[in-house]
């Protein structure tokens, strides 16, 4: 099942991403329909999330009724409707660093602005050995490593993000990320599973000039991440039963693709990630976890750079496409 949060105009409302694909299930006005009620339940995404299987199961129920029934009152075409954020206003967002490869080829890029010398070394050592020297450091390897977003500049589909004022380096980055949707702490891997409501494609636009000398501080990232419009997820949230162990993501820039990487490569896995980030910390739904860049996945890896205009769209089946222009 594919729920999303839409708009005609008026106030956000709840739906159903119809089997074809090409429109939703006003999920309120189809259980005004069957049942002459508007359950507070699905009222909104995040109240479905707190409310849990009961409010799933229900929208599923009243999604395959309409499909069956033709009710055209509850489904509306995608194209007559404005799709936010699928969760508008995440509980919090926390961001993950969870691949290998994209931080050795992050690291190369910037040491190749002054020492090409180092990077050219490092790949030799690569090829001679399968390991080069530019790597992350051993606590990386030890424990799930993240920062936490601002979950009110969240955006979603087909919304400009506005450039930073702040910055001249703009970046663009291939992730994805899941929705707890069953309040838990101190869960086992084993159980994670039961926590997790969702998963959605998660571009998490990045001010780089800015957080490469933030980071000389030894704290962060922070402001680099945090400007209005900087978090796009969408289109959609996608329920565990139809995303398959891997995923491949894409990444396309004005309709050329930039990037492909895929989700096997993730060093720690969403049940680990889980696990740890929920010692002696309550998990509650609508909590939001991105995985982190793929490899090769945004600009500061392949050194090349986002200009205003730009149209940012990330693509993964059955994630969807998630699309956003950079504008000044």
């Amino acid at each position: 099942m594919k729920l999303v949060t839409f708009s005609q105009g008026d106030d956000p409302k709840t739906g159903v991403i119809t089997l074809s694909g090409a429109g939703l299930v006003d999920l309120q006005a189809a259980a005004q329909h069957f049942a002459d009620e508007q359950p507070q339940m699905l009222a909104s995404t995040m109240a479905m999330l707190e409310a849990g299987e009961e409010a799933f199961d229900l929208a599923r129920d009243l999604a395959k009724e309409s499909e069956s029934d033709g009710n055209s009152d509850s489904i509306i075409p995608l194209s007559e409707v404005t799709l936010l954020a699928p969760v508008p206003r995440p509980r919090s967002i926390r961001d993950c660093l969870a691949f290998e490869r994209h931080l050795i080829q992050a690291t190369r890029t910037i040491a190749s602005w002054k020492a090409p010398t180092l990077v050219f070394l490092d790949r030799g050592m690569e090829r001679l050995f399968g390991k080069g020297f530019l790597r992350p450091p051993p606590v990386w390897y030890e424990r799930p490593i993240y920062y936490k977003g601002n979950p009110n500049s969240v955006v979603g589909h087909e919304v400009d993000v506005r450039w930073p004022s702040f910055s001249k380096r703009l970046d663009f980055e291939l992730e994805f990320g899941i929705f707890i949707g069953k309040a838990g702490r101190n869960i086992a891997a084993s159980k994670v599973a039961e926590h997790i409501a969702g998963y959605s494609l998660f571009n998490d636009f990045s001010a780089r000039d800015t957080q490469a000398e933030e980071m000389t501080g030894r704290l962060g990232p922070a402001k680099s991440k945090d400007f209005d419009t900087g978090n796009a997820i969408g289109p959609w949230l996608v329920t565990p039963d139809e995303v398959s162990d891997e995923i491949t993501l894409r990444a396309c820039v004005n309709g050329e693709e930039w990037s492909c990487g895929s989700s096997s490569e993730m060093h720690f896995s969403f049940a680990e990630i889980i696990e740890y980030i929920s010692r002696d910390e309550t998990l509650y739904p609508g909590d939001f976890i991105g995985s982190g860049t793929v490899p090769g996945g945004c600009g500061l890896e392949l050194d090349r750079w986002l200009q205003p205009g730009d149209t940012v769209e990330l693509e993964a089946e059955p994630l969807g496409i998630l699309r956003n222009r950079v504008v000044v």
